[in-house]
């Protein structure tokens, strides 16, 4: 039996169904008290659709992590042509959708995944797992969005000088983005000063949460 004879024997309104490989680990190991269950839907449509058309979301997370365990990810697109994607090394999925002229692009996307509290004693003496430098390297890599050079590693050598352990030094930058996050606030041309005309930063820092 192919895949849409399956979906329309089931009389399944999706148009796919991707489950995470540690779906059996999690219902061995977890217990109800530790974690809780959440599904988030997103549903996008082209209200004004010229010629053919796109949409992708993000999926949740295509790894386990102590924090978060994904048990799904749903998606449909009538009409269109809908697939899946993903980094591997960065555990992230993209659901994308095409649609071609004359339709009506909707894409739908349902997550259901277990999250749990999740926190780490920096003041404790444990020795921390070891980490290999290739691991380090690549999550302490800039990117186009978050730069780490220039005025970003000129201002972190100033904020976290005379802090003698990394613990300090992530209290000296913590307290150093609640000093300034009012004035970021206020206007995002301040902001734009503080991360270096970099409008796109400058914006988000003005927007982001607490």
């Amino acid at each position: 039996m192919n895949r849409r004879t399956f979906l329309q024997a089931n009389g399944s309104i999706w148009a796919g169904f991707v489950l995470t490989g540690a779906v059996p680990a999690v219902a061995r190991t977890l217990s109800s008290s530790e974690w809780r269950s959440f599904e988030v839907v997103t549903s996008v449509e082209l209200l004004q659709p010229k010629g053919e058309g796109r949409i992708w979301l993000p999926a949740a997370l295509t790894r386990d992590t102590p924090y978060q365990r994904t048990l799904s990810n749903r998606f449909s697109a009538d009409g269109g042509v809908v697939r899946q994607t993903g980094d591997k090394q960065n555990a992230l999925g993209i659901v994308s959708a095409d649609f071609p002229a004359g339709t009506k692009p909707r894409l739908t996307l349902a997550s259901r995944v277990l999250l749990r509290n999740y926190s780490v004693d920096l003041s404790s003496r444990t020795t921390a797992p070891p980490v290999s430098r290739a691991e380090l390297s690549y999550f302490l890599q800039p990117s186009r969005y978050v730069p780490t050079d220039g005025i970003v590693r000129e201002t972190a050598a100033k904020v976290t000088a005379g802090a003698t352990s990394d613990v300090d030094k992530a209290r000296a930058i913590y307290e150093w983005s609640l000093t300034i996050r009012s004035a970021i606030r206020k206007s995002a041309a301040v902001a734009a000063v503080i991360f270096d005309s970099r409008w796109s930063l400058a914006i988000w820092a003005a927007n982001a949460p607490t």
